[in-house]
């Protein structure tokens, strides 16, 4: 009040002094009319608006009609079935909603009833994997809807997975003063059920190799089940494996796989019901893979020809779908020569960048060897065309010098520097297979899973082996030494992998694989070595042509997973592409494309990278070819995972339920207590009309006022010829 006095008193004074009274009188209201809008506003004044309802009270009844609601686990009480049967979920709610209990509520025209559905499945098969339960927005919806709402019923199992959190709608029913009443669908406990939760295949096999294909199954059952697993192809070839799954446990395995056709199959994963099993649908899965044929391109460099290298390379170059490179450095005779030998190493990138994966033997940087140059164009390889490195040290210690190159990081191990030439052992010693190398595709020497740790007990022991300290972080381990430890990093690492970049590091710290051929001849010796050379060039082959090279992770993403692409590009001499833009497109199942033009790394390795959003499942067809040069288009096909956010089966949650009708000051009533939730509804108050504030001060329209006036009065002040 004081400042409006002020204001009246310099007002008046203004208007007292100016020569032009009728001008300065209209500019000086003109200010105190600011003012006195500025002084209302800051009381913050509302608008309020009560909006008397038009209908009888309201009484809204939500029931939940997503897929989980089929599951079989609600009880009836006796209020609805004399025998107390186990029925639907689903089922469950239309004995509710067929109750007489609720003519009680609408007697006497004193209530209406609204009865509505929510997150019911979709008819379009393919919706139906990303349909979901929200439990907030048809709540939302209601009080936007209703103006005389009275009280609101939900029943449904709980079990939300979109939207908001239930818990904002009930705050807003809090707010609105409307009670909110819960009824529970299903029990909390899980069903005793096996169901397969994933299949983790790779999109592609080599025909004629055996592949690995990883799954996990969890168990609901209360007691130890032994099953049998059977993958089965398009063309009715199977094979199968016994599996215990212990009771209450999720159990991660995988089954070998050998395929023997090139191109696109759809197998399934399967296993039958266990007794007291009660969901079926849930114990199969289908997924596609490619078969096709495969040329791996192989360097090996060693020093001496020890029996290691001898049989190692006895073993690629036999290998059908390995092509063959040997440089062997003889500190005395010189480069070896004959049959698969190189003179020299690459003289360019471009001759180096050809080879799938490169094996390093007892060398190093030193005269007549590999220079640090080299080293580098090795790692860059590696990090950004996705090829493999092998480590394989031996005596001589030659690759203790690779750490003082650009390969130290890519080694996976640590060196124990005193014992440079190794430890030589007087008895032959086993190698011990880890947790992980147990499951590793790399050390699976036996026909079947069950037969691989036979396998390997059998082999005969190594009499060197590298002095090693521990495995770096971030490496796996597959095998230790049976005997020997290193204080406390326990067992020495014997083979050790690691990824770098796009490519795959494997380091052997022994020099006997050679000896695993006594009895057997060549079974598990040449097996080990040709899936190495497989596993390590996976992904650089996912597709390839002469020029473009095109891989991507992760193999099989989900919808609204992020997938990360990268394509090597060549010149027209097959040199990394320098100057130049790849290009990408992707088509979506629905037939829907993208154009990506992919960034090129800052390297001097042809590499471009991009990413791109999966938001469906299905096929997606990916293609990329050089822009503006006619080259050839690399295609492939990306398989994108339905992941059903709906599943029978699962426990119901009336947490939920209990806590959106806490705080909306309701409760969560039992099945078997639906007569003393009519009661409670009867006896609600008349619901109060509808009122609504508009906070003046914040609105836009007064703020949008109070500018125009203020440049008014400016505008007026220069008119007036006040400064």
């Amino acid at each position: 009040m004081l400042v409006l006095v002020v204001m009246a008193v310099l007002c008046l004074k203004g208007y007292q002094r100016s020569p032009q009274r009728r001008r300065t009188a209209l500019l000086e209201c003109l200010r105190f009319l600011i003012a006195l809008l500025v002084v209302a506003l800051l009381w913050q004044p509302e608008w309020r608006t009560v909006v008397e309802p038009t209908t009888k009270p309201r009484i809204a009844l939500l029931w939940d009609a997503s897929k989980s609601m089929q599951t079989t686990d609600a009880e009836l009480p006796e209020i609805l079935s004399s025998q107390r049967e186990v029925v639907t979920r689903a089922d469950f709610v239309q004995r509710v909603l067929a109750s007489p209990w609720w003519q009680q509520v609408t007697a006497n025209g004193q209530n209406e009833v609204v009865v509505r559905s929510f997150s019911a499945n979709p008819e379009d098969p393919a919706a139906q994997s990303s349909a979901g339960t929200d439990l907030s927005t048809p709540l939302t919806d209601l009080l936007d809807q209703e103006d005389n709402l009275r009280a609101a019923i939900v029943i449904s199992d709980g079990d939300w997975n979109q939207g908001q959190p239930p818990v904002a709608a009930a705050q807003k029913f809090l707010l609105r003063k409307i009670p909110l009443f819960t009824i529970p669908a299903g029990s909390a406990q899980r069903l005793p059920d096996l169901d397969l939760l994933a299949v983790n295949a790779p999109t592609y096999g080599i025909v004629g190799e055996n592949m690995q294909i990883p799954f996990a199954i969890r168990s609901s059952l209360d007691r130890e089940v032994r099953t049998t697993l059977r993958v089965r192809d398009d063309k009715g070839r199977e094979r199968s494996k016994t599996i215990v799954l212990p009771a209450n446990q999720t159990t991660y395995d995988s089954i070998l796989w050998k395929l023997e056709k090139e191109g696109t199959s759809t197998m399934e994963i399967s296993f039958p019901m266990a007794e007291g099993e009660l969901v079926a649908a849930n114990n199969a899965r289908k997924f596609t893979i490619a078969g096709k044929p495969e040329k791996i391109r192989v360097l090996v460099v060693e020093s001496l020809p020890r029996w290691e290298y001898r049989f190692l390379r006895n073993a690629l170059s036999r290998d059908p779908g390995v092509e063959l490179s040997c440089l062997l450095f003889h500190p005395q005779l010189g480069v070896g020569g004959g049959s698969d030998y190189v003179s020299a190493f690459p003289a360019k990138m471009e001759d180096l960048a050809k080879y799938d994966v490169i094996f390093l033997g007892d060398v190093g940087v030193a005269q007549d060897q590999l220079t640090k140059e080299q080293c580098e164009w090795i790692r860059g390889l590696v990090e950004n065309q996705a090829s493999g490195l092998v480590f394989l040290p031996g005596s001589q210690g030659n690759q203790l010098s690779l750490r003082d190159s650009a390969l130290s990081d890519l080694i996976p191990v640590v060196y124990d520097d005193s014992k440079k030439a190794g430890i030589v052992e007087n008895m032959p010693s086993p190698l011990a297979l880890t947790t992980e190398g147990s499951s590793s595709l790399l050390t699976m020497l036996g026909d079947t899973e069950e037969d691989n740790p036979q396998v390997w007990r059998s082999l005969p022991g190594f009499y060197w082996h590298a002095a090693l300290e521990r495995a770096k972080p971030g490496t796996s381990v597959l095998a230790v030494h049976a005997n020997r430890s290193v204080g406390a990093y326990g067992r020495v690492p014997l083979i050790v992998t690691k990824t770098a970049g796009t490519g795959k590091i494997l380091f052997m710290g022994i020099d006997s694989a050679w000896r695993w051929r006594r009895g057997v001849e060549d079974k598990y010796h040449y097996r080990f070595w040709g899936q190495v050379a497989r596993w390590m060039s996976y992904q650089r082959n996912m597709a390839s042509g002469q020029r473009v090279r095109l891989f991507y992770t992760p193999e099989r993403p989900a919808p609204g997973d992020t997938v990360s692409l990268t394509a090597n590009a060549f010149d027209r001499n097959g040199a990394p592409l320098q100057e130049g833009t790849v290009m990408l497109s992707l088509t979506s199942p629905g037939g829907q494309t993208r154009l990506l033009e992919l960034s090129k790394n800052d390297n001097a390795w042809g590499s471009f990278v991009g990413r791109a959003q999966i938001d469906a499942p299905g096929e997606w067809k990916l293609s990329a070819s050089i822009a503006g040069e006619g080259s050839e288009t690399v295609e492939t096909t990306l398989l994108a995972q339905s992941v059903e956010w709906e599943k029978t089966g699962q426990p119901a949650r009336p947490e939920v339920l209990e806590e959106m009708a806490r705080i909306a000051q309701g409760r969560m009533i039992s099945p078997e207590s639906l007569s003393d939730l009519v009661k409670e509804i009867t006896a609600l108050p008349e619901p109060r009309p509808r009122e609504s504030r508009v906070a003046l001060w914040q609105h836009g329209a007064v703020i949008g006022t109070m500018i125009f006036l203020a440049a008014l009065f400016w505008i007026a002040r220069k008119w007036n010829g006040q400064i």
